[in-house]
């Protein structure tokens, strides 16, 4: 069952961005690291981090294997590591199961799957496997057409920033329902 105690367990045994990396194959860290040197926060993605005040567990699992891991992932090191309220852990997805096995998207084991949680590590949101902007870009590389495409709805050129951006609404997103959670204004007088 997915209950705190067991979310704070996983997360503290969970690794942060740099010791997972670290634990690749040298070609697979090779390609981590150029995937992580490629991501940069636009000034205003900055502001809009450097105001949040709760903390935000963020628990990922992910695969050292994995391309979407390698392309996504270190978006979220960026993210997280742009203000310290946000704790960001790393999980193999084979080697902790029991974990995986709870969150799986469309009954798979879908990479990279981040599980927001709060600072008493309750459930706040779950976004895995593909962003919008990489299944928009999947559908029409596919050539699903109108089957994938909404009404004035398109693939960014520029598949990092997109990402990044649909990555950081979520963690906005998650970072507004902290703030305004009666349980934490309570707790923190605010």
């Amino acid at each position: 069952m997915l209950t705190p105690a067991f979310f704070r367990a996983k997360f503290e045994q969970g690794l942060p961005y740099e010791k997972y990396v670290a634990g690749a194959r040298p070609d697979q860290r090779m390609n981590w690291e150029r995937h992580h040197a490629a991501v940069r926060l636009t000034d205003a993605q900055r502001a809009l981090l450097d105001g949040f005040t709760r903390r935000m567990n963020v628990l990922v699992t992910s695969g050292l294997w994995c391309g979407d891991c390698a392309v996504q992932v270190p978006m979220l090191a960026h993210i997280a590591g742009a203000n310290p309220v946000i704790q960001l852990r790393m999980l193999d997805r084979d080697e902790h199961a029991d974990l995986s096995d709870q969150i799986r998207i469309c009954g798979g084991l879908r990479v990279p799957t981040a599980v927001f949680l709060n600072e008493d590590f309750e459930f706040m949101s779950i976004l895995g496997d593909k962003t919008l902007t990489r299944l928009r870009s999947q559908g029409a590389r596919l050539g699903m057409g109108a089957f994938c495409e909404l009404p004035g709805a398109s693939a960014p050129t520029d598949m990092v920033g997109g990402t990044v951006a649909d990555w950081l609404q979520e963690f906005e997103r998650v970072q507004l329902m902290l703030r305004l959670s009666p349980k934490l204004r309570d707790r923190h007088g605010d």
